[in-house]
């Protein structure tokens, strides 16, 4: 993303989602579900008026919670 100027951006990080703020980096938060995120980080953009982006996750191939 080229331009972060007042946007907070929900994406995930190592496992979990994170919410980071530009600017504001004490109001980022992680969460361990993108839906929580997704909701964490509209709630945080509304309140500041910011513009909100979710970067999804790159598809990896792995299976991560196998049916057995």
């Amino acid at each position: 993303m080229s331009d972060t100027t007042n946007t907070v951006v929900t994406r995930p990080n190592r496992g979990q989602w994170e919410v980071a703020v530009d600017g504001r980096p004490e109001l980022s938060q992680s969460y361990s579900s993108r839906e929580e995120a997704v909701d964490g980080g509209r709630t945080v953009a509304d309140e500041l008026g910011f513009r909100h982006v979710v970067e999804e996750a790159e598809p990896t191939g792995t299976i991560t919670d196998p049916q057995e």
